[in-house]
């Protein structure tokens, strides 16, 4: 475990709370999507799962690149077709989801899952990032969020099983 938080790393969450996602937020999330499997689960072990998953660099540079990108397109400095294609957040595009992808394969498989389920249900702040809102652009946000959580949410069930394998050894 990390001893803190390193610049990189806070730059990261500064970038997603500029856009209106806090880490709180995104814990929250977390836990509502992950106390169904695991009921104690509490709201500080979720932050510090996202917190650690944000300490990742693969993380961190997807997120700088996704979010890059959308600012770039209200800004009106992508090109004609892609821009337009970004503004509608257009199904057949994929490569948002293909970044996030590099999010959610750090803790394995299960991230996937947690991932599909996440950017299909449009679940909590999900939502409220897919929103369309005029001159606003989160074709990256939603996915890099949903893979963060969906990451953290990874993280915790490998913990979780681990702690259960020692108990059952110790038994």
């Amino acid at each position: 475990m990390s001893t803190g938080i390193g610049n990189l790393t806070q730059y990261t969450i500064d970038l997603i709370a500029k856009r209106g996602i806090t880490v709180d937020q995104m814990a929250k999330l977390l836990r509502k999507v992950q106390s169904q499997y695991i009921p104690d689960l509490t709201f500080e072990q979720c932050k510090e799962s996202i917190l650690m998953v944000m300490e990742k660099r693969e993380v961190q540079n997807a997120v700088m690149t996704g979010i890059a990108l959308d600012v770039l397109t209200e800004q009106g400095h992508i090109e004609e077709p892609l821009a337009s294609i970004l503004k509608r957040d257009n199904a057949l595009y994929g490569v948002d989801e293909i970044l996030a992808l590099s999010i959610v394969n750090i803790y394995g498989s299960i991230g996937l899952t947690n991932f599909g389920y996440l950017d299909k249900a449009k679940v909590g702040i999900i939502s409220d990032i897919n929103e369309k809102r005029p001159g606003v652009v989160n074709t990256f946000l939603d996915d890099l969020v949903s893979a963060i959580i969906a990451a953290g949410a990874s993280r915790i069930a490998h913990r979780h099983r681990d702690e259960e394998n020692k108990e059952n050894k110790e038994e």
